[in-house]
């Protein structure tokens, strides 16, 4: 379960709240009769951010921004840096929730397949390397971006796609944060890193350690 309660319909009057009910849940509580999205998901990031609709408003009006036909950058190139932002996050429902809309944007299973290791394929265009090459700049660099790739991201899009790009990418690698931190979607994960048992028998002893045998 998420580490936060799901807020009920019953307890909500806020207009926003009630309208992503509707949208992903339509005829149910996604407290109390959950299910899953269309795509699968659990869908309980609304039902937690729910409990700060305000907070939910602005989320939900990122997501709209990106959306929107009034963009300039093309939705597959934004779709593409969400997607290896999820991986390079650790983020399996970004990830996964992404890779399906750019399956539904035209991309190949086999371009999917390489997003991890985007970089030893062939593939991908100069466009996309750009757009991949950023996004990891953005992950997994805090944003700290070699001069060469700015470069090359010129080569490639105007200054108010790279606005576009540079936002949207990183209001989602905050989104991948947000989402691995309460433990929704589909990263509701025990901790991997955790001590392994031992046999019973086993204990550490703090002593000089054997010399090494000479290799000559």
């Amino acid at each position: 379960m998420p580490r936060l309660r799901l807020v009920s319909r019953a307890e909500t009057t806020d207009p926003l709240v009630l309208f992503m009910y509707d949208r992903k849940f339509p005829g149910r509580d996604p407290a109390t009769d959950p299910g899953v999205t269309a795509s699968g998901a659990p869908g309980n990031f609304e039902a937690v951010f729910a409990h700060s609709p305000d907070v939910l408003e602005h989320v939900v009006r990122g997501f709209y921004l990106k959306q929107t036909k009034k963009r300039k950058l093309p939705l597959r190139y934004m779709e593409l840096a969400i997607t290896r932002i999820g991986w390079a996050c650790g983020c399996r429902w970004m990830y996964s929730e992404h890779s399906k809309i750019l399956r539904g944007l035209g991309y190949a299973e086999e371009a999917l397949a390489a997003i991890p290791n985007w970089a030893i394929f062939d593939g991908f265009d100069a466009n996309e390397c750009a757009v991949l090459a950023y996004a990891d700049c953005i992950a997994l660099d805090h944003g700290r971006t070699p001069d060469g790739l700015f470069a090359e991201l010129q080569r490639h899009f105007d200054e108010e796609q790279i606005v576009e790009l540079t936002y949207i990418a990183s209001m989602f690698m905050m989104n991948a944060g947000m989402i691995r931190a309460l433990r929704l979607e589909h990263d509701d994960d025990d901790e991997r890193v955790a001590e392994m048992p031992s046999p019973p028998e086993y204990r550490f002893v703090d002593r000089e350690p054997a010399p090494l045998p000479s290799r000559e």
